[in-house]
């Protein structure tokens, strides 16, 4: 985006993620009584957020991300999520070659078993693939009979762009198509001003996270865009994209092959737009996806199919296009899933929001963004967190403040209780490894 909307982006997340903590959670066996909260730390973890003291985030990390958890510091999907190398269940087939990905998964979106995955919760750059939060907050926000005029901002934000212009009259149905198939950041600031801005929309995507149990995510622009500690998971993408797939306006919008956008008459001819996503037309039962990319995150997806009744959906973040692009790994991901048996006990699994129980909230303090205006200027990557040694303390992980409603009251915060089935354990966790070679630097692309 250029410098007057990056300026007003950043004034906009400022507004939307200084919010108060919440108190600690308890995650809990499902179906079990909920127990007293540790003693120690006697403060609850502090939610997330963007560092808007720091500048955007422009190369990949060389170390592991964050790892997200639970308000109380526990892993939602069960604790064997909690490793940051690989873990598969019992009677799954040896995983494909070809699978350079720092953090995957593969669930069953039916019966919510977590098949396997490598770093399940790392906080990674999400890239475009933030942009299925963006629906999935909206799709029943806005109305499906507003027709949004489009700006000169429209025309001039950074990365991808569907070709919206200044004056052109697009549908807010069109915009999602448009938001969704050609990713385009154009769209995503369209359908944000439709919501009430950068801040509203930002505050109840943060919202729509924290409802779905996806504390690893943190969302800092509604098109995915770089900030310094915007976030999400390999878990957390799952975990929205089977509830877009499960939204029937939001399934087919995933699974339209094409679009037309109209003609502006002086400015623009009419055009076709085409789906982005390389399994679309060539995986037997793909039902959808969403690609994405920045210089940070490199190489994201996130997607679905269907075969023989029984739905599997697959996250890859952080990775290359070689020696396998991310739709690739993905579409290995799923013939493997779909290699393990059936009913086959997972190694975790993906929540429901009827699993996170509200309780009262104790405040706790937060970081708020020093005063007066924000520069326009770039932002800090955030701090990279500590190594596989994060896994030796299970109550020290990074945990989730409370979402407002507005900035400008006093929020009111929450605490939720995750409740999580604890599988048996099958064995340690494969390391979790890294690409040795140090990355080249790569001409600034984003989308």
């Amino acid at each position: 985006m250029g410098r007057p909307r990056r300026a007003a982006t950043a004034a906009a997340v400022a507004v939307a993620l200084a919010l108060p903590a919440t108190g600690a959670a308890r995650a809990e066996p499902a179906g079990a009584t909920p127990t007293a909260a540790p003693t120690a730390p006697a403060t609850a973890p502090t939610r997330p957020t963007v560092d808007l003291a720091a500048p955007t985030p422009t190369a990949p990390r060389t170390g592991l991300p964050p790892r997200g958890s639970a308000p109380d510091g526990s892993t939602v999907g069960g604790d064997r999520l909690r490793t940051r190398g690989v873990v598969v269940a019992e009677a799954a087939p040896p995983l494909p070659d070809g699978l350079a990905a720092s953090s995957w998964l593969v669930a069953d979106a039916g019966t919510g078993a977590v098949l396997g995955g490598r770093d399940p919760h790392g906080r990674h750059y999400p890239a475009s693939t933030l942009k299925t939060l963006t629906f999935l907050t909206l799709v029943d926000r806005l109305d499906p009979a507003e027709v949004v005029v489009g700006t000169v901002a429209d025309e001039q934000v950074e990365g991808s762009r569907v070709g919206l212009v200044d004056g052109g009259r697009y549908p807010v149905p069109l915009l999602f198509t448009a938001l969704m198939l050609q990713s385009g950041n154009d769209a995503a600031s369209a359908l944000a001003r439709a919501a009430g801005g950068d801040a509203a929309t930002l505050a109840e995507m943060n919202r729509t996270a924290a409802d779905l149990g996806a504390f690893d995510t943190v969302a800092g622009t509604p098109s995915g865009l770089d900030v310094a500690g915007q976030s999400s998971s390999a878990y957390d993408l799952a975990l929205i994209f089977r509830a877009l797939l499960e939204h029937p306006v939001a399934a087919g919008v995933l699974a339209t092959p094409t679009a037309d956008m109209p003609p502006v008459e002086g400015r623009s001819l009419g055009y076709q737009i085409q789906n982005q996503n390389p399994l679309l037309r060539a995986y037997p039962g793909n039902l959808g996806g969403k690609t994405g990319f920045t210089d940070a995150a490199r190489h994201t997806f996130v997607t679905a199919a269907e075969r023989d009744g029984r739905r599997l959906v697959v996250s890859v973040l952080d990775t290359e296009n070689v020696p396998l692009r991310a739709a690739d790994q993905a579409a290995l991901l799923l013939d493997w899933g779909f290699a393990v048996p059936a009913g086959t006990p997972g190694v975790g699994r993906l929540v429901r929001p009827a699993d996170l129980v509200r309780t009262p909230a104790t405040p706790s303090p937060v970081r708020t963004p020093a005063a007066g205006p924000v520069a326009a200027g770039p932002m800090a990557a955030p701090p990279v967190a500590a190594g596989p040694a994060d896994d030796a303390a299970p109550g020290t992980a990074v945990g989730l403040a409370g979402l407002a409603a507005a900035a400008a009251v006093g929020a009111v915060v929450s605490r939720w209780l995750v409740r999580r089935r604890r599988p048996r354990p099958t064995g340690p966790a494969a390391p979790p490894g890294r690409r040795p070679a140090p990355r080249p630097s790569w001409r600034s692309r984003r989308r």
